[in-house]
């Protein structure tokens, strides 16, 4: 028999919740940064600099969400499941670091693509 949840949650609603976040964290800083994705994305070039500064941002969230897809497939999932993760808690912590410092760059790079300092 399979235990209740221990949150007071039903496992589909979880599971529920967890796909729409993980999609609004997906869509969400493509439609907040798109004009500065659009400027960094105009002005391509092969350049260290341009590649580091430019994209580390998206790239860092991007790698962010890879490491938070184990935990999500593993909602609801007891841990001797065959989908669950042996260390889901590690994931957990290096997606959420990893997309929020992501975040971080993020923001920079769309206020330096916005003319922040042309005031």
């Amino acid at each position: 028999m399979r235990p209740g949840p221990h949150d007071g949650i039903p496992h589909r609603t979880a599971r529920l919740l967890g796909w729409a976040g993980f999609t609004c964290a997906l869509v969400g800083p493509l439609i907040v940064w798109r004009q500065a994705i659009r400027a960094v994305a105009t002005d391509f070039t092969w350049e260290l600099d341009y590649l580091v500064m430019g994209w580390t941002g998206y790239a860092l969230m991007a790698a962010g969400l890879f490491f938070l897809l184990p935990v999500l497939i593993s909602i609801g999932r007891l841990p001797g499941d065959r989908f669950y993760p042996r260390s889901r808690n590690a994931y957990a912590g290096w997606g959420i670091t990893l997309y929020l410092l992501g975040c971080g760059i993020a923001v920079q790079v769309a206020e330096i693509a916005s003319g922040y300092g042309d005031t």
